[in-house]
């Protein structure tokens, strides 16, 4: 038995490309100062792997006591997101982003028709009657996504070969643009580490 990995399938088009043994990658991601860096955008673009999200795949963003949850959101190319107030007052999100530009103007509830992102990028959300709410959406090109979490790090089964890893943060001087460098990995597991010329994010 082989501890620490598992046998993944790469979908091309409607066919299984190939199955390969995959380990997991460990990614610490930290700012300038080498501090951990947490929400950091991880994900890995590996050939052959399928750019589109599955049929039907869906996020959720949502409001409550007047901000946005989660406030950092990774979802795959063509994922429909819902955006439900759970306020008591009503919002009115929208984003002027290139990958995507909308409104759903003042509303309660959850909005019936959902918003479908089919452009990777950085979209960043806001609310027309709260100046405070922000948000940021990061779309990829990849299945193979996470985000890192209070430690900084995040792990993710990745299949043995050369690859390119991507880190995004929200704080970073260019807020759409992710870090990256060559990644090899083989069927053990192992671990990289990515600094941001970023400054620790504030509370």
């Amino acid at each position: 038995m082989m501890r620490g990995r598992v046998l993944i399938g790469i979908a091309i088009g409607s066919g299984l490309a190939f199955v390969a043994i995959a380990a997991p990658l460990s990614v610490s991601v930290t700012d300038r100062a080498g501090a951990p860096l947490a929400d950091a955008v991880v994900y890995v673009m590996v050939r052959g792997a399928k750019a589109l999200a599955e049929p039907g795949a869906t996020a959720q963003i949502g409001q409550r006591e007047r901000q946005f949850t989660p406030r950092i959101t990774v979802i795959q190319t063509g994922t429909s997101v819902t955006f439900p107030n759970f306020d008591t007052v009503r919002h009115h999100v929208y984003s002027f982003s290139p990958i995507q530009k909308f409104e759903l103007k003042l509303y309660a509830g959850t909005p019936t028709v959902p918003v479908i992102f089919d452009k990777p990028g950085t979209a960043v959300l806001g609310c027309n009657i709260h100046d405070r709410m922000s948000a940021w959406l990061h779309v990829v090109d990849t299945p193979l996504f996470a985000k890192t979490d209070a430690t900084g790090r995040a792990v993710l089964e990745i299949p043995a070969g050369e690859h390119r890893l991507r880190v995004w943060h929200y704080l970073q001087p260019e807020p759409g643009l992710p870090q990256e460098q060559a990644l090899h990995t083989g069927a053990e597991p192992s671990a990289a580490t990515v600094k941001l010329a970023v400054q620790a994010a504030a509370n």
